[in-house]
């Protein structure tokens, strides 16, 4: 290890982890302008966002247990090359499926977390490893709140494509910095094991399917067969998956550990405040760029509307150095319910008021915070329950999860909508009270569970005392 690199490979680490994630938020703003460019439905143009997803999920656990092994350093470059690639096929494609392989290679960005986070755990000092996994972890919605503006920037004034152009510079700079700064040679602590080629490939068929028939699930119609057919299979080979695991000796995602109760508590917020988190963005992205004419839109400009997140970056970001402090003072475990109730607070918020710009921002600077606290936390519960050789895997099956919470997420907002169009085809102010409303009842649900599971568990704790 090199020790004179020590200050510098934290902040290279949240680079490359926030580069990707910025990589990651191109997509929404974009819907409406590659539906036009390439001559396709809105609908269609909606796979740009599907198929990343689809990758990202699949990719995210395998990346996650290849971090667990001896070389990480190769693993994070050859990944940001990937996306690099994916990010040059999406500017200079001139055919919509071309695009779709460009935007399927960026789905790597969602394992991009895991392998930094494996990387701070192995050669960070023991007393910046909870700060600097808890700072990886929020890059995801500061990234989100960043790449945003900066979309609606560049697609706003001059091409979409530039704002594929400018990705691909942006990882370019982080590969750089990561080869410059990341210890070379191969982790001489890292166990090696023969990688789990069976449990990678069930896991994939099985989560593909199931995202594949929660995203599409609107279009093709819940109760149809094609429907009901992928998600009964998707469960099966899910299932079957979780057989297979249970009895290798070194499987993909290790079961067993997922049993401790921290572990357990940390994937399950993924899940209900992914699907939160992408109630809200869905609904908010729309509530900005709708025309004022349907009773609830602010008719902004693409320039204007990505600035809409900006908040959500801000809070993020003041969200985790405040989860230092408290954390002083105060448990991981109370982390998770006390962010879970001020992302309750801020989709109640929204729910109640988002007439106005003002009343927007706000919203979104509150529901940062939230997700900044839980998202912070998250991974430092883990990392206290999982030995090292088994962090990447964990941490990448949170990550997935929260995929998937934001896969329900958009799922339903999209039946919702669906189901209440106006003449003009934009969603009634009735639909997006709805999903505003399905959203603050899913975070109170979430905020709830953790606030009696931590109180049951203080109430064992006396009992055993």
């Amino acid at each position: 290890m090199t020790h004179a690199r020590e200050p510098r490979l934290l902040p290279v680490l949240v680079y490359a982890a926030l580069s990707t994630a910025i990589v990651s938020s191109l997509g929404m703003l974009l819907v409406p302008t590659v539906s036009r460019e390439f001559d396709v439905s809105v609908s269609t143009a909606q796979w740009m966002l599907t198929v990343n997803l689809l990758v990202g999920a699949v990719a995210t656990p395998v990346m996650g247990r290849l971090s667990d092994g001896p070389h990480k350093k190769r693993l994070l470059v050859g990944s940001l090359g990937i996306i690099l690639l994916g990010s040059v096929i999406a500017a200079l494609a001139t055919t919509f499926p071309l695009f779709l392989v460009g935007r399927a290679l960026q789905g790597l960005t969602y394992g991009i977390v895991p392998i930094t986070i494996a990387l701070a755990r192995r050669y960070l000092p023991a007393d910046r490893v909870g700060r600097g996994i808890s700072s990886l972890s929020v890059t995801v919605a500061t990234g989100i709140g960043i790449g945003y503006p900066l979309t609606g920037i560049i697609a706003g004034d001059l091409s979409y494509r530039l704002a594929f152009w400018f990705a691909a510079l942006f990882v370019v700079s982080a590969m750089v910095v990561v080869v410059r700064t990341v210890p070379r040679g191969p982790d001489a602590h890292a166990a090696s094991h023969r990688f789990d080629t069976l449990g990678a490939a069930l896991l994939a068929a099985g989560l593909g399917g199931l995202l594949l028939g929660v995203s599409e699930g609107p279009s093709w119609g819940w109760g149809s067969a094609r429907t009901l057919t992928l998600l009964v299979a998707a469960v099966a080979v899910l299932a079957v998956w979780v057989v297979v695991e249970l009895r290798q000796a070194h499987p993909l995602i290790n079961l067993r550990v997922l049993r401790s109760g921290d572990v357990l508590l940390a994937n399950a917020t993924a899940i209900g405040l992914g699907t939160a988190m992408y109630l809200g963005l869905s609904v908010v992205s729309l509530v900005a760029q709708a025309p004022s004419e349907t009773g609830y839109g602010l008719s902004l400009p693409v320039f204007w509307a990505g600035f809409v997140m900006a908040p959500l970056s801000a809070g993020s970001f003041g969200a985790n150095r405040l989860v230092h402090v408290i954390a002083r003072r105060t448990s991981m475990t109370a982390l998770l319910p006390i962010g879970a109730s001020v992302v309750t607070l801020s989709t109640l918020l929204l729910f109640l008021a988002h007439d106005s710009l003002w009343e927007v921002l706000i919203g979104m600077f509150v529901f940062g915070v939230g997700i900044g606290t839980t998202y912070a936390a998250m991974p430092g519960l883990i990392a206290r329950s999982v030995a090292t050789e088994e962090l990447g895997s964990a941490v990448s099956f949170n990550q997935v999860l929260r995929t998937v919470g934001g896969s329900f997420g958009s799922a339903i907002s999209a039946a919702i909508l669906s189901a209440h169009l106006a003449g003009d085809g934009h969603p009634t102010s009735t639909g997006i009270d709805l999903v505003l409303g399905v959203g603050a009842a899913g975070s109170a649900v979430v905020f709830l569970a953790l606030a009696g599971e931590i109180l049951v568990s203080r109430r064992r704790a006396r009992v055993a005392a």
